[in-house]
């Protein structure tokens, strides 16, 4: 051996010794008095059992209600939220964003096995690619539904293209399609409202939290025993990631598509025997603990089958982040109440929960996929347009110069007196005309929830453009009778 490959060695071998010993006195302690204390148990040192059983628990539960176990309220907000998120998926089919990432599965090969919606072409992609794709496909716009039960989660977007690649593939009934959502739900929101720093910490939930909800929906949708649930639930948040430096770029609704992927990848697993820790929720070095400062276990397992999560579901009439939506709704008002031109305004002041500050700090968007997370955009296109769809966070109205003008006479100030629901709006005009607005709950959320009739109504606006007027339809009177449908699979291809 050489002297400096002896060297090199030697210096290796006491950087291990001296982290060896960091840990050993990390893992003993110091007392008060710089006396060694006593070894705490060896659970301390890794993924030893705590005996706690929480994810025992929820995977038991999750495998074992049954149709008749859920609440009508409950079955009909699945039906809801297919619908919602098959429409956001038709209308962002044909976005540049999915179509790089189809293209390039074309490239890498996929096994034609699953329907990739929208593509006119029946164009079919393997299980595990078909649902990234139309996972992105349904966010990209982010246009889809909101959770905000303490936790802000796209849960359909990241279950829905796992269920229907897994549904089509196995023939599953719409009843079965509908239990699984509810079970996403359910093990989604209860693994985000466990974990309340998680979003802080700067993961993106419907990459994470999504991944968990898709993985329990997933099992579900195959019927998968308690045992095989909890280690669905173990493969999914080994691969769960997403982090919230990508807003405004491609990889967001990537996010979506890979917590579908997850789903799939690992209840298929977990069916042909592929395990993982049974505490994986729970757990000393379990997904509850490592991706959050603090924890509320409890919430896991509190009220299980006495209420049913899905049911506080919200649906976005605008096409950005959902916190920007109280904020629209107030500068929508207060343009109609004014009746002024934009540019006889001298300034917008809008009001808000801190938190849409910290999560839509862009305050010069480039783009259209920019645009969704900028206060500022969002206030001055909406009192321009008087609106929030899809074309006012396009390109062309991030860049439109009367946008940009009005943009930079929006001030956005903040104020923990205001619900993340809440907004409030004033304008001073050039003359000096001061009009307010306040916006009490935002459009779509549970406090304000948007109607059948009107949810209808945006997935007709959102498909039609793709699938046609007629067609359209067809699939939204397929949703509202799901229970009755005998094979996913009807749907799924009509959407192709």
């Amino acid at each position: 051996m050489s002297n400096k490959r002896r060297e090199l060695l030697q210096t290796g071998l006491a950087m291990t010794a001296g982290l060896l010993a960091q840990g050993q006195t990390s893992a003993q302690g110091v007392g008060g008095n710089g006396s060694a204390t006593a070894a705490p148990s060896t659970a301390a040192y890794g993924a030893a059992n705590l005996g706690l059983g929480v994810t025992k628990q929820l995977g038991e539960f999750l495998s074992s209600f049954k149709y008749e176990d859920v609440s009508a309220p409950a079955l009909h907000e699945a039906k809801r939220a297919v619908l919602d998120w098959v429409g956001c998926a038709l209308a962002g089919s044909q976005h540049p964003t999915p179509q790089i990432l189809i293209s390039s599965f074309k490239q890498m090969g996929s096994f034609a096995a699953a329907t990739v919606l929208g593509q006119k072409s029946g164009l079919k992609l393997s299980l595990l690619d078909a649902a990234v794709a139309n996972g992105q496909m349904g966010h990209v716009l982010d246009f889809d539904d909101t959770h905000l039960g303490g936790v802000i989660l796209h849960t359909s977007t990241a279950t829905l293209p796992a269920l229907f690649a897994l549904g089509e593939a196995r023939k599953a009934s719409g009843q079965a399609l509908m239990l699984a959502m509810v079970a996403a739900f359910e093990a989604g929101i209860r693994t985000g409202q466990a974990m309340p720093r998680h979003h802080h910490g700067g993961w993106h939930l419907t990459g994470t939290l999504g991944t968990v909800a898709a993985s329990a929906g997933s099992a579900k949708l195959l019927g998968l025993d308690a045992q095989q649930t909890i280690y669905a639930l173990g493969i999914g948040c080994t691969q769960a990631a997403g982090m919230q430096q990508n807003r405004g770029s491609d990889c967001k609704s990537l996010h979506a598509g890979k917590s579908a992927y997850h789903g799939v990848l690992a209840s298929m697993l977990a069916s042909n025997g592929f395990n993982s820790s049974t505490e994986i929720l729970d757990g000393s070095l379990g997904f509850v603990r490592i991706y959050s400062s603090t924890q509320n276990l409890p919430a896991l397992t509190a009220d299980l089958g006495k209420s049913w999560l899905i049911t506080g579901n919200g649906y976005k009439p605008y096409a950005c982040g959902v916190v920007l939506h109280p904020l629209i709704d107030a500068a929508i008002e207060v343009s109609r109440k004014a009746k002024v031109a934009a540019s006889e305004v001298a300034t917008l002041e809008i009001t808000v929960h801190p938190d849409v500050i910290r999560i839509t700090g862009v305050d010069a968007p480039g783009s259209g996929l920019m645009s969704k997370f900028s206060a500022n955009h969002a206030g001055a296109v909406a009192f321009i347009d008087q609106a929030g769809g899809i074309v006012q966070f396009s390109n062309e109205r991030a860049r439109d110069p009367a946008v940009q003008a009005l943009r930079k006479r929006v001030q956005i100030k903040s104020s923990y007196a205001l619900r993340l629901d809440q907004a409030g709006a004033k304008i001073t005009t050039q003359a000096g005309v001061v009009v307010e607005a306040t916006i009490e709950h935002a459009t779509g959320t549970v406090a304000n929830p948007i109607s059948d009739k009107d949810l209808e109504k945006k997935f007709l606006g959102n498909a039609s453009p793709t699938l046609g007027a007629t067609q359209a339809a067809a699939v939204a009177k397929q949703i509202w009778a799901l229970e009755q449908m005998a094979d996913v699979g009807d749907l799924v291809r009509l959407c192709g």
